[in-house]
């Protein structure tokens, strides 16, 4: 048993956590309540520190299996953990592609031997067809959604034919895809006429954003769902970072490419006025000799995260509550993570635990990925995670990991 001691929640209000086993046990909103020390209960005194339910990123890719050179489940995880993420879910576009029943069961294998965090998996849509490979992850629920790109993708999983394509939204439930600008309309169009769920994912520019919150409010009375999902480095960067240096040049490349200071302070203005719906990094990791030698596209993003977030908050631009919501409670919801995403008696003990007042200095040196480098890099930033909690087990704490502990397949946790 843990006693998560003194605390504060996402509104400000004390609170103090009793773990049993996986399961938040007991939670205490007055000091007196938790004045005493019973045998067998760690205590860990928080002194005030922020108790937020497990960070989920729902936009990652592990490299996991086939490009283990630039990140894998094992330094994934671990980068997962320093940022306070307790539940990632990894896209399909590893060698081989998550597009059928057997490589999606290998990869399975390869999350529980090796993470050390909680996991999911998006489905890939074929442009060969593969729908069903896809009845099948539906029906058995082995899979977090269905995801398709229709601007760019690697090897087989760019979809272009429209016959494809409306059988991958006839017989999937929610969809998620890289769509950009005109594309956002041709997704839309479809979960409008088949009724399904939409994720559109890492929105980047005013002119995306305006068409998912027209399909938003179209979806309301039209038996559909839109859901819209945004990146840090879209919310933080723009194309004036890229022309800092040479070498930003070729490191701060990724699909979306950066926009403008208007699109930033456009997606700011839709965050908070409620039509975006989570953040998800989009961690994509390329070792640097990689980015340096050619073009190629993605960024690292678990580790920093949740940091630029409270950061922002203590710029004042944005609520803890809030972040708890596009961070956690939303993605539990969107995504059907039974017992995640809130902090209640009888929920997973999914917990991270933040340090608002916390100065620190984004440096490679520090990073976990097995990339070695961040987009963030000398970035001051105020707050950092403190302590991830995955299931009840202290997976980090103050710069230290517990490798012996194993995450869970969220997916089949919703059987």
């Amino acid at each position: 048993m843990i006693l998560l001691k003194n605390g504060k929640n996402s509104k400000n209000e004390y609170m103090s956590l009793l773990i049993k086993g996986s399961k938040i046990d007991k939670i205490f909103r007055q000091k007196e309540e938790v004045d005493y020390i019973k045998d067998g209960i760690q205590v860990i005194e928080l002194n005030g520190k922020l108790i937020l339910p497990g960070i989920i990123d729902p936009h990652t890719h592990m490299r996991d299996p086939g490009f283990t050179m630039k990140e894998d489940f094992i330094a994934g995880s671990r980068a997962c953990a320093k940022g306070g993420i307790t539940t990632f879910i990894d896209m399909p576009n590893t060698n081989p592609p998550t597009v059928t029943h057997e490589s999606l069961l290998q990869k399975k294998i390869l999350a529980k031997q090796k993470s050390i965090v909680n996991y999911g998996f998006h489905f890939g849509g074929s442009r060969s067809g593969n729908v069903n490979e896809i009845k099948k992850v539906v029906k058995n629920k082995l899979a977090s959604s269905v995801k398709i790109f229709l601007n760019v993708s690697t090897g087989d999983m760019l979809v272009e034919d429209n016959e494809i394509l409306n059988n991958i939204f006839e017989n999937s439930e929610l969809v998620l895809v890289h769509a950009e600008n005109e594309m956002i309309d041709k997704a839309a169009e479809l979960a409008k006429k088949y009724k399904k769920k939409l994720y559109v994912c890492h929105i980047s520019s005013k002119n995306e954003m305006e068409r998912v919150i027209k399909y938003k409010k179209d979806s309301i009375n039209n038996g559909y769902k839109i859901y819209a999902e945004v990146t840090p480095h879209h919310l933080f960067m723009n194309e004036s970072n890229m022309v800092e240096s040479e070498k930003s040049k070729k490191l701060l490349r990724m699909k979306p490419e950066l926009k403008t200071r208007v699109d930033n302070e456009y997606l700011w203005n839709a965050l908070i006025n409620g039509y975006i719906d989570a953040i998800g990094t989009d961690h994509a990791p390329h070792l640097l000799e990689e980015k340096e030698k050619s073009t190629v596209f993605g960024i690292p993003g678990v580790e920093t995260s949740l940091a630029l977030m409270i950061d922002a908050y203590n710029k004042n631009k944005i609520s803890i509550n809030l972040i708890e919501k596009l961070m956690s409670t939303n993605i539990a919801k969107i995504f059907k993570l039974k017992n995640k995403g809130i902090l209640e008696v009888g929920f997973d003990a999914d917990i991270t635990v933040v340090d608002t007042d916390y100065k620190w200095t984004v440096k490679n040196e520090h990073i976990e990925s097995k990339c070695g480098w961040s987009p963030f890099e000398n970035y001051e930033l105020k707050g950092k995670n403190y302590m991830t909690i995955v299931n009840g087990s202290i997976v980090y704490i103050d710069g230290k990991f517990d490798m012996t502990v194993k995450g869970d397949d969220i997916n089949e946790q919703r059987l």
